[in-house]
């Protein structure tokens, strides 16, 4: 894909160097010259310097052609003004950084539902690690309703059983073993045993009874 990002700081930059290491073609813009800089010596990327609420700067970024936009300063106002000046362009996916959630609802008003908050889902990720201390890691999907949960088996009442007879439910269902270091999709006579370590895709308001019922 070819993607179009506003933004050289922390979030920009890393966004962009993840990005060009899986292949995809980046353009990163950037209004600050150290920061322009900086990003022009680290990424095998084009960078422009310039201002990405300016419609030249972004013709010469040749948005039009981008599969992605994403706005990623840590300026709500730019953020927004730069992602209505790229909806002209027909872009099939423009994202943006929210960095005060009050401004959200400016988001949506103007189209652009792609609205994140690495503040807020960082807060939110340190939050759960702290709350529940026995799930080795989590990832949080669709609108923070459900969550990937990675755990280690140590509840006798379900080692030894089948996964057909403890999955899946309404509230959640195991979707990955992890056998001698290497991952299997679960089958309904696969056996769990002490130790095995199983990722459960789970409702929020499931997760303490899911992790009682496999760790406690």
């Amino acid at each position: 894909m070819y993607i179009v990002i506003m933004g050289a700081g922390r979030v920009g930059l890393n966004l962009a160097s993840n990005l060009v290491s899986r292949g995809h073609d980046v353009t990163l813009i950037e209004s600050d010259d150290s920061l322009c800089g900086n990003a022009a010596a680290e990424l095998d990327a084009l960078v422009i310097c310039g201002n990405g609420t300016d419609t030249k700067t972004l013709e010469e970024a040749n948005v039009s052609e981008a599969d992605v936009f994403v706005a990623a300063t840590g300026n709500d106002e730019a953020n927004l003004l730069s992602c209505i000046l790229v909806k002209q362009y027909n872009i099939p996916k423009i994202i943006a950084r929210l960095s005060n959630p009050d401004h959200e609802e400016a988001f949506k008003k103007v189209g652009i539902d792609d609205v994140i908050s690495p503040e807020l889902t960082a807060a939110g990720y340190l939050e759960k690690l702290i709350t529940r201390p026995k799930v080795a890691d989590l990832i949080v999907i669709g609108k923070g309703d459900a969550e990937i949960l990675d755990l280690t088996v140590k509840n006798t009442k379900v080692i030894g059983k089948k996964i057909s007879e403890i999955n899946p439910t309404d509230d959640y269902i195991i979707v990955a073993m992890y056998k001698n270091g290497e991952i299997t999709i679960p089958k309904a006579d696969m056996v769990l045993n002490e130790g095995d370590k199983v990722s459960i895709l789970v409702k929020n308001r499931a997760v303490k009874d899911v992790v009682k019922t496999f760790t406690k």
